[in-house]
């Protein structure tokens, strides 16, 4: 792999709710529509905001995480999308400078331009006050410009600009416009796959980019260095895993499909909400997503449940994580309180809740890892389990945060609420996949 430059921004914000998401899909949209080639990655764990970023650009959206996947890691993704891509855009997660590690960590780490999305609403000269912290607070990375969103007028736009540095411009104002904005639940976006008007709604943010952007503003060119994305054996050449995804299975990161087929697995997707039988397979993945949306679907379906029955009876490996896991529990109590019976297969009750329940990274060492290479991943729900299970292991937090997520096995079966990222540790996730409880790398 060869080294080359490649135009690239990180969209960052002072805070969450700033508006980065609809920005990065303006930018990708208004440049994959001119004929570029765009390619778009998201700081952070995440799942529905890349879907709708996927749409703006027409690539699949990866994840640059230095805790889940680790420098090298990110700096490979970055290399392979920047041989044959016109455009890279990063968007950032929470604040510029929130969590640990950063959006700005990760701008540093591989000299990212950033451009900053200020919420301009509701303030006027402050606006550059808050820009010029956000330029000044560390030194090690290059604040490239400003965007004003949801300004009320061209001369608000005019206003907020005026306070700015002549070395931190102002890209582009845009308007407020409340037909512009995207519909969120509990977990946040709704999905990509579940809005129609979803293309127009691209497109009207790309002209909003278009008629505002700055004439003669110019993306940096920032050279990436090669890396081999996957560096490992084929150890589950010729098996066939199965993977759900749809609108109730839907929290796939697309690095945890490449990791499976770089092992040399077959991957077979499947639709249980289109009632669509589980493949013949050597495993299972039951990935995250919204089965208490889709409860009645799910239990509808005239062989799903017994399919996971038969699957596991067989004594065939089955990762059910967060979502999936709930799926597989004796009932689902929905966030209308509606009480729906779930697989039967995972001993406890499942029950969505008001409050966020977990967040944070996450850690965890599998009985596969070697000694100091845990699986790492991420949680994020809205559900309790009680189950009487005891878990085989139990995460650990980086950042010392509340959120520890259990990991529970019964005979084949492995269940968490875990979203683990598979480059993490190829191995273990090979190791359990193939069946074999003795294996280690």
């Amino acid at each position: 792999m060869k080294e080359k430059n490649c135009k690239a921004l990180l969209i960052s914000a002072p805070s969450s709710g700033s508006g980065k998401t609809s920005v990065t899909a303006s930018i990708a949209r208004w440049h994959a529509r001119l004929g570029l080639k765009v390619r778009v990655f998201k700081t952070g764990p995440d799942y529905l905001d890349p879907m709708v970023l996927q749409r703006a650009s027409g690539h699949p959206v990866y994840q640059l995480d230095l805790f889940m996947g680790g420098l090298e890691h990110c700096r490979a993704l970055l290399a392979e999308a920047a041989l044959d891509a016109d455009l890279i855009l990063v968007e950032g997660v929470m604040g510029l400078f929130d969590g640990k590690p950063s959006s700005a960590d990760l701008a540093a780490a591989f000299g990212l331009p950033v451009l900053a999305v200020i919420d301009a609403s509701a303030m006027a000269q402050t606006f550059g006050a808050l820009a010029l912290g956000l330029q000044k607070f560390r030194s090690d990375i290059q604040l490239c410009g400003v965007v004003a969103n949801r300004v009320g007028s061209a001369g608000h736009g005019v206003m907020v600009g005026e306070g700015l540095p002549d070395d931190l411009p102002l890209i582009a104002a845009l308007p407020r416009d409340a037909s512009l904005t995207l519909p969120e639940r509990h977990l946040g976006l709704v999905q990509a796959i579940e809005l129609p008007g979803l293309d127009a709604l691209l497109d009207g943010w790309a002209d909003a980019w278009g008629a505002a952007v700055a004439p003669g503003f110019e993306f940096e060119a920032v050279r990436f260095e090669p890396q081999p994305v996957f560096a490992t054996s084929p150890l589950l050449l010729g098996k066939r895993i199965a993977v759900a995804q749809d609108a109730a299975f839907s929290f796939i990161y697309p690095a945890n499909l490449d990791c499976l087929r770089a092992l040399g697995a077959e991957v077979l997707t499947f639709s249980p909400l289109q009632g669509q039988s589980l493949p013949d397979c050597d495993a299972l993945w039951l990935p995250g997503g919204y089965p208490e949306l889709h409860a009645e679907t799910l239990n509808q379906h005239p062989s799903f449940f017994a399919d996971l029955r038969r699957h596991l009876a067989a004594d065939k490996p089955l990762l059910a994580e967060c979502g999936g896991m709930l799926c597989l529990a004796m009932s689902l109590t929905d966030g209308a309180g509606r009480l729906h019976p779930m697989a039967g297969i995972l001993p406890g009750q499942a029950m969505m809740q008001r409050k966020l329940s977990a967040l944070g990274l996450q850690s965890i060492a599998w009985p596969e890892c070697e000694q100091g290479s845990p699986l790492r991943g991420h949680t994020f729900h809205y559900s309790n389990l009680a189950t009487p299970l005891a878990p085989i292991a139990t995460a650990s937090n980086p950042n010392a945060g509340k959120a520890a997520e259990a990991l529970y096995q019964q005979g084949s079966l492995r269940a968490s609420y875990i979203h683990h990222y598979f480059p993490s540790n190829p191995a273990a996730i090979a190791a359990f996949f193939l069946g074999d409880k003795s294996y280690v790398s």
